[in-house]
């Protein structure tokens, strides 16, 4: 049985066309969001040649292809004579808007957790070597190897565009527009002199007199991009359903853009960064009561503001702190759901049977322990609510034990664990006990919690 033939069999034995809601792909396996889930034959699609397992979890049909998925995908999408549309009204009632935020976080970011993690990987390695000095901050060496790394990141707006158009079902090319209009020159450059302070810097540009078009810096965004590209889908297809078939090949795509960039700029990107900005306020509040009581909170929020992408807004109050204070508390605090993460994601990499999974489950696990969670995040954790959980309970309690015990520090660092030089001091062993605290105990629970449940 070839392939296609294969792929044919997985079309009719998940209940056909008519009762595939959504379909998308991870690094190993296909994803589907179905009408039924009573209509999968699950022990026939496991005996197809090519599958490597399947499974019915959070909410998602999953199977399991190894290393070929992309391929496979392709081919299925060709076979279903493109990616089936939503169907209004029928998706699963009994699906949360955490399981819907959550499915479609993985379904963007899945697709990109390569080159995330690759970045990631690169970065954290370059952070351990500079914290123990192997090589100087300053070199030209560092700046070539921390652009490689580091443009990823910068420029994920991009990827993340055309990850959510084939999410959303829209034009790739527009949405990589719609992307480039957040990241272009003018605005960032407007951004940063404005938050330098400049003579002559403005909060925003006023379209005809009329439309405020914020100036924010929008590089390394992620709700912004995704909220942005869900509009721009819709947009799509109103403007496809109103313009004359003489005129769509010129027009359609014109007025797409034009509106869903004007949506981005006007309102869903400002939204998306005064929701990072409220919680930066909301933090340091937290302070101001107790430092226990900080430690507990942003122990616990930060996973959820790295899945949203809101955690730059931490960075500035850090940067705050250590010109006005001399040193920060809240950056080993990140460092501690840092090691959460990891310690979480070891736990499903021991518990994974799949030897694909294990080694992409491995790698993002080492990415997060120096440093890079959203491989883990994204291209693991989301899949598996409970090993989140575990890694929120497990960074809320060492980030207050961490913060009890006044665990600070005096200068920026990468929060991975090459930075523990960096807490040498009077709080070395208070931010060693943190780190085991947080391992540790993301590890047990996400074992106690999942189980079964992340073994093919």
């Amino acid at each position: 049985m070839g392939t296609q033939e294969a792929i044919g069999n997985i079309i009719r034995l998940v209940g056909g066309r008519d009762n595939i809601n959504n379909v998308w792909h991870c690094m190993t396996r296909l994803r589907f969001d179905l009408i039924d889930d009573d209509k999968v034959d699950q022990n026939e699609i496991k005996k197809l040649p090519g599958v490597l397992g399947a499974q019915l979890q959070s909410d998602q049909f999953q199977i399991v292809i190894g290393p070929k998925v992309n391929s496979w995908y392709e081919q299925l999408l060709a076979m279903l004579g493109n990616a089936p549309e939503q169907a209004a009204g029928q998706g699963k009632a009994r699906k949360s808007l955490v399981s819907l935020f959550m499915d479609t976080v993985s379904g963007v970011f899945g697709p990109i957790v390569p080159a995330i993690a690759g970045a990631g990987m690169i970065k954290g390695l370059l952070a351990g070597l500079i914290a123990l000095k192997v090589v100087s901050a300053k070199s030209d060496t560092v700046m070539v190897i921390d652009l490689i790394a580091s443009g990823v990141f910068y420029f994920l707006p991009f990827f993340l565009a055309v990850s959510a158009a084939k999410i959303f079902k829209t034009n790739e090319y527009l949405a990589a527009a719609v992307a480039a209009c957040l990241m272009y020159p003018s605005l960032i450059e407007a951004a940063k002199a404005l938050a330098a302070h400049q003579d002559g810097a403005v909060s925003a540009f006023w379209l005809l007199n009329a439309l405020p078009v914020s100036v924010f810096n929008y590089s390394a965004s992620v709700i912004p991009v995704i909220f942005s590209i869900l509009a721009l889908s819709y947009i799509h297809r109103w403007v496809d359903s109103i313009m004359p078939d003489v005129l769509k090949t010129v027009f359609t795509p014109t007025l797409t853009l034009f509106l869903g960039a004007l949506a981005a700029l006007v309102v869903i990107g400002p939204i998306g960064i005064y929701l990072g900005k409220a919680l930066a306020w909301f933090i340091e509040g937290l302070f101001g009561v107790s430092a226990s009581f900080a430690g507990l909170i942003v122990g616990a929020i930060r996973p959820v503001a790295i899945l949203t992408g809101m955690h730059h807004a931490m960075t500035p109050i850090a940067l705050q702190n250590f010109s006005e204070r001399g040193y920060d508390m809240l950056m080993p605090m990140m460092f501690m759901a840092n090691m959460a993460i990891a310690g979480a994601t070891f736990a499903i990499w021991r518990l994974s049977k799949n030897r694909q999974d294990k080694t992409v489950t491995l790698s993002a696990a080492i990415s997060a322990l120096l440093g890079i969670t959203e491989p883990a995040l994204f291209g693991v954790l989301t899949r598996y609510k409970k090993a989140f959980i575990a890694a929120t309970v497990a960074s809320s309690l060492a980030s207050a034990f961490i913060a009890f015990f006044g665990v600070r520090l005096y200068g920026y660092i990468l929060s991975s664990i090459f930075s523990l030089p960096a807490y040498i001091g009077p709080y070395f062993m208070f931010a060693v006990s943190g780190v085991i605290i947080a391992l540790a105990l993301s590890f047990v629970l996400t074992t106690l919690l999942v189980g079964k449940e992340a073994q093919e």
